[in-house]
């Protein structure tokens, strides 16, 4: 089967390449959007102009199944999309549940875009899980085009992590997959005080499962 993975950018790569890993009898086809990157900062119109020929670019590529690898595009326009493209949609959203099972101070921090922050999803994971937490929500919006353009500053990755840290979070939930990529900075810079999370293999997990209902 073909296995479709769509992201802003480099980002989704890490997914691709976690899904390759443990599905190796499946195809992976991995499409991005670079000239229009970073997501962050669009509207959800401008988003659905954007991803939609890029999916059913996947969809006539022979893809079965599409992976959306980007937190900005699900936690805004998933609904739609689903609505939109004729194949199953798999999606990465922030860890929210995850990481109020988690911590031990009832502290954590999302690292994320603007867009996705703002949007209702997002808003509607809080509500729903983390009522009873404080959540630390970092302006991190240089970070994709950091990692992007490879031009990692890490001391502004690392005074985000110390005002996490002064916050009293005890788990970072990365909630855009550019952010895998600086993965083992962070928790090198969080120190063993912090728990860093991701959602590629809870995302694997769907996959498979929805796979073995197509197949």
């Amino acid at each position: 089967m073909k296995i479709g993975v769509f992201d802003s950018g480099v980002g989704g790569l890490s997914v691709a390449n976690k899904i390759m890993e443990q599905l190796p009898e499946h195809e992976v086809v991995f499409v991005n959007d670079k000239d229009n990157m970073p997501y962050g900062n669009k509207t959800k119109e401008l988003l659905m102009e954007l991803v939609v020929p890029k999916l059913n670019k996947l969809i006539n590529d022979g893809c079965e199944v599409i992976v959306i690898a980007c937190n900005t595009v699900t936690t805004n326009i998933v609904n739609e999309l689903r609505k939109e493209i004729k194949v199953p949609i798999v999606a990465v959203e922030p860890m929210v549940k995850t990481a109020t099972e988690i911590t031990k101070t009832g502290n954590f921090t999302i690292c994320a875009t603007p867009s996705t922050l703002k949007s209702p999803r997002y808003q509607k994971l809080l509500k729903e899980f983390a009522s009873n937490n404080i959540v630390f929500q970092p302006d991190c919006s240089k970070w994709s085009f950091m990692i992007e353009s490879d031009q990692i500053d890490k001391k502004e990755i690392k005074k985000i992590i110390e005002e996490s840290k002064m916050n009293n979070s005890d788990v970072i939930v990365l909630a855009c997959t550019h952010y895998h990529w600086i993965e083992d900075m962070i928790k090198e810079l969080a120190s063993n005080e912090v728990t860093v999370i991701q959602p590629e293999q809870p995302l694997v997990d769907q996959l498979k499962r929805v796979i073995s209902q197509l197949t």
